[in-house]
């Protein structure tokens, strides 16, 4: 083999020479990444995973813990949140129908009343 041959295989593979769609892959892959940082995302996951890493007992559920330390709730408070937002929209619905009824009751009290008609004034003897 020439020295002419061996250092074209020796030259990294530069992207002029990849296939387009293989660029625009590649150009995507990196937006997303850039949104990524700028959006604090890369340092919010990094940080979760280091304190895990450093985590002396390792919980059972990785995700559970993944969850809570970025902010999210666990599976036992989201069912708790879950059955008061449930009694929440009991409560409500309850209290609009009070409303409802209270309005009624200021139309019925606040309407004028209709006066009985007059009573026939008895025939004259």
């Amino acid at each position: 083999a020439s020295w002419r041959t061996i250092s074209l295989i020796a030259q990294p593979f530069e992207p002029r020479h990849r296939p387009a769609s293989i660029m625009a892959t590649e150009q995507k892959k990196e937006a997303f990444r850039k949104y990524l940082e700028s959006a604090g995302v890369i340092d919010s996951l990094t940080k979760v995973l280091v304190s895990l890493y450093e985590e002396p007992d390792k919980p059972a559920t990785a995700i559970d813990f993944l969850k809570s330390n970025l902010g999210g709730p666990t599976p036992a408070d989201f069912d708790a949140l879950t059955v008061e937002k449930n009694t929440l929209a009991e409560e409500l619905a309850k209290v609009k129908g009070e409303l409802v009824s209270a309005h009624a009751k200021i139309e019925e009290l606040s309407a004028p009343h209709a006066e009985p008609p007059p009573a026939e004034a008895p025939p004259a003897e």
